[in-house]
């Protein structure tokens, strides 16, 4: 249902045209009408206005005046002029305000009916075209639940995205619920819509543009929410603009605003940015560590110094947390280290690097900088203990170590990437060495193992119920488990039982 609004100091004409929009059987609904353009914009301010239709001349304020004032309101709104023959050159003018169309005194139905059914037909439109820009940006499983309504699609917005802030307690507290809550609770009444990115614990936030109004600036506006939301344990990083009648441009917006805040992410403190200003404009500076800096950082691990390395490390992340350094200044460095580390094991035969990456992005989960900080000196630390490792362990050593550990987690549930992680190299890397070693998969060595594992139970415990060995192995079920004993050892784990029965008389 669209929101109409009809503007004509005529009471008679004003009352044919609400009566002729009445018997209509259109998705409309009168919801304000007046008898000048002042009294019309003041309604506006208060009522969501999808359909304007407005008389040229008026007192106090006549429509070419409300039009321009309406649509700075509402860059949105769909405007249509109530004009005589004899003000075409007013006309002429409106239609340069965007006027959607116009109708001639005395407005007749067939006329009115038609323009009606177009205007409504783009403003649905409107609403498909928007959902379709918000597949590019929106989690997937979130975009698939998505209904817009006329309100999201056919009104001024200022678009908002919260981040969380690294090393910041409460991960589990950044819900799409509990953040619309505490959005709507300072925007109120104004609606706002909030959606989860397709970057973790990032959401896209859009909010009816009267909101700003509430403000001095955006940057004001920005940094409440902030404090709002740090208020209730969500410490982030506010990024927001507002958004132009241009809203084909909405993935190219977020994108660069999202951007902004990746580059300018602080690693100890939570700030706000208006993404509709450069860089420059907003006051940020960069902060970048010297090049002679990280080579000597580079050299360090070439030349296996681990002692003098971590000390050096220690006094670098006490200056970052001084001078609030950026995340992405952080996040290379971080990766110079991994690429160094790799490539040195690399030259001796071992792949580790998606290992590396993998724990180097896991670093940036911690609760608290002081975690972060002595989390990624033992990490180094067990770095250069795998380069001293690779520098002389062949495949078999390796493999025998695994073949350890994974005897010791018989009962758990270990996946490929566990055991990569364990021991630093990639999962592609553990599947050749037990390839290479066993002739099977990771997943039919493991599955063998427990197989092995289960008959040594039942003979030894031949009254253990076949649902208790199978959690105790970790299988999903005991049907599966019942199958896969079958594959292994040609018997059902009923049959083998009574094989083992049969061997006892």
């Amino acid at each position: 249902m669209y929101n109409v609004m009809i503007v004509e100091d005529s009471k008679p004409i004003l009352r044919n045209i609400k009566t002729l929009l009445s018997t209509m059987e259109l998705p409309l609904r009168i919801v304000a009408t007046a008898a000048n353009g002042e009294e019309a914009l003041e309604k506006i301010q208060r009522e969501s206005v999808h359909l304007l239709l407005t008389d040229i001349r008026m007192p106090k304020m006549d429509g070419l005046t409300l039009i321009e004032q309406a649509k700075l309101r509402n860059p949105q709104l769909k405007v249509v002029l109530i004009s005589g023959y004899s003000d075409f050159e007013y006309t002429r003018k409106a239609l340069n305000l965007q006027v959607f169309d116009y109708l001639l005194k005395p407005v007749e139905r067939k006329a009115l009916e038609e323009v009606m059914e177009r205007a409504i037909g783009q403003l649905n439109q409107r609403i498909v075209n928007d959902r379709d820009l918000l597949k590019e940006i929106v989690e997937p499983s979130y975009y698939a639940e998505i209904k817009l309504n006329q309100e999201f699609t056919h009104f001024a917005k200022v678009m908002l995205i919260a981040r969380r802030q690294p090393f910041s307690p409460g991960k589990d507290e950044w819900k799409r619920e509990k953040m619309e809550y505490l959005l709507k609770q300072i925007f109120a009444p104004h609606e706002c819509w909030v959606f989860p990115a397709q970057i973790p614990q990032e959401y896209i936030v859009f909010v009816n543009r009267a909101a700003a109004g509430m403000y001095s600036s955006i940057y004001e506006c920005l940094e409440s929410v902030r404090r709002h939301l740090v208020g209730h344990g969500m410490d982030a990083i506010i990024g927001g603009q507002l958004l132009s009648s241009e809203s084909g441009r909405l993935p190219e917006l977020y994108y660069r605003a999202s951007g902004m805040l990746s580059e300018q992410q602080r690693i100890t403190q939570g700030f706000v940015i208006d993404t509709g200003t450069s860089a420059s404009q907003a006051g940020i500076v960069e902060n970048l560590m010297e090049p002679t800096t990280l080579t000597a950082f580079v050299q360090m691990i070439r030349e296996q110094r681990k002692e003098q390395f971590a000390l050096k490390l220690t006094e670098q992340m006490v200056k970052w947390a001084e001078e609030h350094v950026r995340v992405a200044e952080v996040e290379r460095f971080l990766g110079l280290l991994v690429d160094t580390f790799a490539r040195l094991c690399e030259e001796r035969g071992a792949e580790i690097r998606l290992g590396l990456e993998l724990k180097a992005k896991q670093l940036f989960e911690e609760n608290s900088y002081a975690d972060f900080c002595r989390e990624l000196v033992e990490w180094t630390r067990q770095c250069f203990d795998i380069l001293q490792t690779h520098s002389r362990t062949s495949g078999q050593e390796l493999f025998e170590k695994m073949d350890e550990y994974v005897k010791m987690n018989m009962y758990a549930a270990l996946s490929i990437n566990d055991i990569a992680l364990k021991f630093h190299v990639s999962p592609s890397y553990i599947s050749r060495v037990i390839k290479k070693y066993t002739q099977t998969t990771f997943v039919q060595y493991y599955t063998e193992l427990k197989i092995k594992e289960a008959c040594r139970l039942l003979e030894e415990r031949p009254d253990m119920k076949f649902k208790e060995l199978s959690d105790l192995l970790s299988f999903s079920d005991q049907h599966y488990f019942s199958k896969v004993f079958k594959e292994y050892t040609g018997y059902s784990p009923t049959e083998y039982k009574e094989k083992l029965v049969g061997k006892l008389e």
